[in-house]
């Protein structure tokens, strides 16, 4: 019964399409109040009113009663940086004090500090790390989880990480569907200080070639003082001639122009967008690049929050993601995401289930895969404790999550 799975007694809520929803749409969910949801080797095969499902032999499924509870599609974390050496708890305290991230990162500490810890750390190391994040994870009913390098810097530190990605990536046992991003664009490592354009070429000449195949992303570090938007332009366009689909951390710190260029070189998703400035807001929205908003970093750095509502009213597709990483974002909390979201970036709890399903799917260019209860997708899906959607922000910050679904096997029950 690998994957054949039956669930009676469901409200079922869900997103409907195959790619991004934007705008407006993404307050739209269908709501089917008795609904039976049928997986058939891993696929959904039915989805609707229980009056209307197939005739099938329940011998050969396993079948589950969700009593009138919602079930939702799994949830999608499309930015994370789950992979590390060290922790970083002296920086968070720093900052508690009032030191900024730039000025952290001056002094030593900042992704330059996990590098020096990722570098010596083993690759056996690294994923059992990380498989202790992704159990985490998947009790808080995620189902698809990105996962980028970034802290390792030189060329074999970087493919050490993307190894171990694609080993959970490849692993049939894991309980979530791992997507790989190179970012070997997180920063410029202390060895080349001072002579980006050289650590640019050496990413261009070297890293590219190596993290193909590998890693199915680029991402970089638009910043001021980190990589500016010539050196962004001149290193994204190469990933993009080498075949890798395009993200950015854009417009976190200052406004850089960062969503210009993901519109420009017709990136997938823009991430942070912090200080993003209208005209980044429009052109993402005309060119259909995703705007990943990660309230928990903002949350963490006492920064103001990405503007979910500009983008949603231009007609922009708005995903959010938490953002996990051992410096400004030590949290992968799905339910407190959900509650900033709602509270202080005025999404409404349809918009939010939105972004965090099909459209942070469609971040990672698998919309027409899962992130949504329909025919022919990935089983992939969650029972809450209660029968009503809105308990996720109301219950704040805590977890609603009861049984959560992957290719149509149990995986987590709380």
């Amino acid at each position: 019964m690998k994957g054949n799975l039956i669930i009676k007694n469901a409200f079922a809520v869900t997103p409907l399409g195959t790619s991004a929803v934007k705008g407006e749409k993404m307050g739209s969910l269908r709501e089917i109040p008795d609904a039976t949801i049928i997986v058939k080797d891993e696929r959904i095969l039915f989805c609707g009113a229980s009056s209307e499902a197939p005739a099938v032999n329940e011998e050969d499924f396993k079948v589950l009663d969700a009593n009138h509870r919602v079930v939702l599609p799994g949830f999608v974390d499309s930015h994370t940086h789950l992979i590390f050496g060290g922790y970083r708890p002296d920086e968070f305290e720093w900052r508690l004090k009032g030191d900024s991230y730039m000025s952290i990162m001056e002094r030593g500490g900042g992704i330059q500090s996990t590098v020096n810890a990722t570098r010596v750390a083993g690759s056996d190391e690294l994923k059992e790390k990380a498989l202790w994040f992704i159990n985490r994870m998947s009790q808080m009913g995620v189902t698809t989880v990105e996962a980028k390098s970034g802290y390792g810097l030189d060329l074999e530190s970087e493919i050490k990480m993307l190894d171990v990605i694609k080993s959970l990536e490849e692993d049939e046992n894991l309980k979530l569907r791992i997507v790989g991003t190179f970012l070997g664009a997180h920063a410029v490592p202390k060895e080349y200080k001072g002579r980006t354009e050289e650590y640019v070429d050496l990413m261009i000449r070297d890293m590219l070639p190596a993290a193909k195949g590998k890693a199915k992303f680029c991402d970089i570090f638009t910043e001021k003082n980190v990589f500016e938007i010539d050196e962004s332009r001149r290193f994204m366009q190469a990933a993009k001639d080498a075949g890798f689909k395009l993200k950015f951390h854009a417009d976190e710190i200052v406004t850089l122009g960062g969503a210009e260029l993901a519109a420009e070189l017709g990136a997938v998703s823009a991430d942070h967008l912090l200080h993003v400035s209208d005209e980044g807001v429009k052109a993402m929205a005309e060119k259909g690049v995703v705007a990943t908003l990660l309230p928990l970093t903002a949350f963490a750095l006492r920064e103001p929050y990405a503007p979910a509502r500009k983008f949603v009213d231009a007609g922009a597709a708005v995903a959010l993601a938490t953002d996990l990483n051992p410096g400004s974002c030590f949290s992968g909390s799905i339910p407190l995401t959900i509650a900033l979201a709602c509270i202080y970036m005025n999404m409404t709890i349809e918009e939010t289930i939105t972004a965090l399903t099909i459209n942070g799917a469609a971040a990672l260019d698998l919309a027409s895969e899962t992130g949504s209860l329909e025919e022919g997708k990935s089983g992939d899906m969650i029972i809450l404790e209660f029968d009503n959607y809105r308990m996720l922000p109301y219950y704040v910050g805590m977890n609603c999550v009861s049984t959560v679904i992957s290719k149509g096997r149990v995986v987590s029950q709380n």
